[in-house]
């Protein structure tokens, strides 16, 4: 019993530099989606772009073809304006920060910094094309159900395993049955980010997952409607959802870690 308040007291400490090493994380990730971001943004159909804005073949080993500013060592520095980056770092890190103050220093900590660069990058895909890339949500889905299984045989973890997985099915389910009623008001990329979203939120149980998944939509209805009467769109014009799913994840598994 003697230990447990100093070991509340060093928590209380450690928090503001947990949130503040998570928003710096984030900051260096997402500076780094600019890239990924443009060569992904093209319609359905369409080959990843492999070339910047100024028409140099986008090379380097690894990542480094896909990692950093949309423009290349071969453009001048006022080329590409680094707004895409800028943005990126900025919703990253508010992210990670957010996810930081909510979970503390849980173990599943790190399988949320580690899946919100990704998120990001598939709604800032997603707002610009309206698409959302398999090579992303497909191992999305499976890096989080791989990590939170890991995390699930650390002390401290505050989530479960089996529980994530099945909100990772239920969910996906349900939109995919959304998905065939519908075609036209979602596409099958949303789907496919449904597994992912899932698996996160069930890792804290059935009221996250109901509550990240009322928030997403809730949040798409909103923004569908403002761009309605703002003239911006019809009734019938198609919304990108996968935003409005990744701040629907966030919120709910905010709410969840405050709440445990």
């Amino acid at each position: 019993m003697g230990s447990q308040p100093r070991t509340l007291a060093y928590a209380r400490s450690v928090h503001p530099l947990l949130i503040v090493a998570a928003a710096g994380y984030g900051a260096l990730a997402g500076a780094l989606l600019a890239r990924p971001a443009y060569r992904f943004a093209v319609p359905a159909g369409e080959p990843w772009r492999a070339t910047c804005p100024a028409g140099h073949r986008l090379t380097g080993r690894g990542a480094a073809g896909w990692l950093g500013a949309a423009r290349c060592a071969g453009c001048p520095p006022t080329a590409a304006p680094p707004r895409a980056a800028i943005g990126t770092a900025l919703a990253t890190a508010g992210c990670c920060a957010a996810l930081a103050a909510a979970v503390g220093a849980r173990p599943e900590l790190v399988v949320w910094l580690l899946a919100a660069p990704v998120m990001v990058l598939l709604a800032t895909v997603d707002l610009a094309v309206q698409r959302l890339p398999d090579p992303l949500t497909l191992p999305l889905a499976g890096g989080l159900a791989a990590g939170l299984g890991v995390t699930t045989l650390l002390p401290g973890a505050g989530g479960s395993w089996p529980g994530a997985l099945l909100g990772g099915l239920a969910l996906g389910a349900c939109y995919l049955v959304l998905f065939l009623v519908n075609p036209n008001g979602m596409g099958f990329g949303d789907v496919k980010l449904a597994l992912s979203v899932g698996v996160a939120l069930g890792w804290y149980g059935w009221p996250a997952v109901l509550a990240g998944t009322f928030v997403g939509f809730l949040l798409a209805a909103g923004y569908g409607t403002a761009l309605v009467i703002a003239g911006r769109a019809g009734r019938r014009t198609a919304v990108p959802f996968g935003p409005f799913m990744a701040l629907g994840a966030l919120a709910g598994l905010a709410l969840a870690g405050l709440g445990s």
